[in-house]
């Protein structure tokens, strides 16, 4: 482990105050290594799919060739499911020390992706927004937005050329602003937010901080934090890991992550956690909508 519990109070004043926090060297060297040979086979396994696919919480997102020219996996969620690596890195002692000054000891996890924003895709920058929008079922929640930390660790170097993170510094004391959901039919991934969208919510533009990383280094932000990117605009794909982490006790769904600051494995069957459409059909299935067109 690399991160100290000197670093993680700060981090957690910081995201506290501002809405966000950034933790450089969350992993060293040899996690690195071998967090990018196992991002590598998450893809490869991706690209068996010939669309998006889902089984209960793991999922490929898969922009098909006939549409894109190549076929591109842009998101793998709940990778835990086929990925010893990756159900054992979710709820290591690191994640545990980064968190806990914020969230306690006993911990849930909603959400698990990776994120891949290919070059020529044409859907690769995100409109600023809110990641409340995305939580689905908010009576299984107490204080939702108070009890939720989103991570994002680099897997890639995340720079502004290929579109890293973007915050707006403050703007989770603002409450739910409703940024994006009525734009390009609420699509986050179609169009970019213009600056006047942001004044007209009260948000400066001139505030935008730009997180870049690099591979191993981390990002904290809340479920209201205002943030987005812009497009890959490099010649190589960016990979990103995004995590999701509830207070146990005011979640009534998620994975159990930490019990007691126990590391707690995977049961044997999904906790179906964020899309209510899981329910219906949690057995494997391809999904064809094609929300880009």
């Amino acid at each position: 482990m690399v991160i100290s519990k000197t670093q993680a109070r700060a981090a957690a004043e910081q995201y506290h105050e501002e809405g966000y926090a950034l933790v450089r060297q969350f992993i060293d060297g040899d996690e690195i290594l071998r967090l990018h040979k196992e991002t590598r086979r998450i893809y490869e396994e991706g690209m068996k799919h010939p669309s998006t696919w889902r089984h209960g919480n793991l999922c490929f997102e898969i922009l098909p060739e006939a549409d894109f020219g190549a076929r591109y996996v842009i998101q793998a969620y709940w990778m835990s499911w086929i990925s010893d690596y990756f159900e054992r890195f979710r709820r290591s002692e690191a994640y545990l020390t980064l968190l806990a000054p914020i969230l306690g000891d006993s911990i849930k996890q909603v959400a698990q992706q990776i994120h891949w924003k290919p070059p020529g895709s044409r859907l690769n920058g995100y409109r600023f927004h809110q990641d409340l929008r995305f939580r689905e079922a908010r009576d299984a929640y107490r204080d939702i937005a108070g009890s939720t930390v989103n991570t994002g660790l680099a897997i890639d170097p995340a720079t502004r050329e290929n579109g890293c993170l973007q915050v707006i510094p403050g703007s989770h004391k603002l409450g739910y602003l409703g940024l994006s959901d009525d734009s390009e039919g609420g699509q986050i991934m179609k169009g970019l937010t213009a600056a006047e969208e942001l004044r007209a919510k009260g948000l400066d533009p001139d505030r935008v901080v730009w997180l870049e990383q690099e591979p191993g280094d981390i990002a904290l932000w809340g479920l209201l934090t205002v943030h987005g990117s812009l497009p890959n605009m490099s010649d190589r794909d960016r990979a990103f890991a995004i995590s999701s982490y509830v207070r146990a006790e005011n979640a009534d769904r998620g994975e159990w992550a930490f019990r007691d600051g126990m590391s707690t494995p995977l049961g044997p069957e999904p906790q179906l956690c964020k899309y209510e459409a899981l329910h219906e059909r949690p057995e494997p299935h391809y999904v064809n909508a094609k929300w880009y067109e």
